[in-house]
């Protein structure tokens, strides 16, 4: 049969050299970019895949909830996955937002949950020429007389890819200790809803 550590040799190989990672991105490279629906969702870290003496930032934070990563996912119109961004658990959406926004292609709409709430990031998405639909907390001066709630209603889009992540046992916990095994694993997860039935 081989070594016992074959197939974890070959995965982790592949993922130093993101090899699942460019797969997904050739598969996803016609998305319909009319709407990108941002969300992000919590995982939890298996005990034994964090801590140890790897480098310090694996994307595992501590929270109230015990070691958990997060993932940031962007959706095309389809609800088909175009990018994502891992970070810890704690991290809030707002704060991870404006990087991964830029890395995004520039698309019609983009589409957020009241956790991407900021101006900031407002200003951000309309210079990149897309335009923002997120609505305002409800402490908010400015009120939501702006808000496209017919386009809002579609963000179950995104909802629904988390959805149909969940059920990869892999990604549903991380077992992962390093973040490039686990952002292969997802890559890998992802490139399965690209691929025609």
């Amino acid at each position: 049969f081989g070594y016992w550590n074959t197939v974890y040799k070959r995965f982790n190989d592949w993922a130093r050299k993101k090899k699942l990672i460019r797969i997904f991105k050739f598969l996803s490279r016609d998305t319909d970019l009319e709407w990108e629906f941002v969300d992000g969702s919590i995982v939890k870290a298996h005990q034994h895949g964090s801590g140890g003496g790897e480098p310090k930032n694996q994307a595992i934070g501590k929270s109230k909830g015990g070691n958990t990563t997060k993932i940031h996912m962007c959706a095309d119109a389809f609800g088909l996955p175009i990018d994502f961004e891992l970070t810890g658990g704690e991290v809030h959406d707002v704060k991870a937002a404006p990087e991964f926004i830029d890395r995004l292609p520039t698309g019609g709409y983009v589409i957020a949950d009241k956790g991407y709430d900021s101006e900031e990031l407002r200003q951000r998405i309309i210079e990149k020429k897309s335009i923002p639909v997120i609505p305002r907390k409800s402490n908010s001066t400015i009120g939501n007389g702006d808000m496209d709630w017919g386009l809002y209603k579609y963000r179950h889009l995104v909802e629904n890819l988390f959805a149909r992540l969940k059920p990869f046992r892999a990604i549903a916990t991380r077992y992962d200790k390093l973040k490039r095994n686990y952002k292969a694993m997802l890559a890998l997860a992802c490139s399965f809803f690209w691929l025609p039935m």
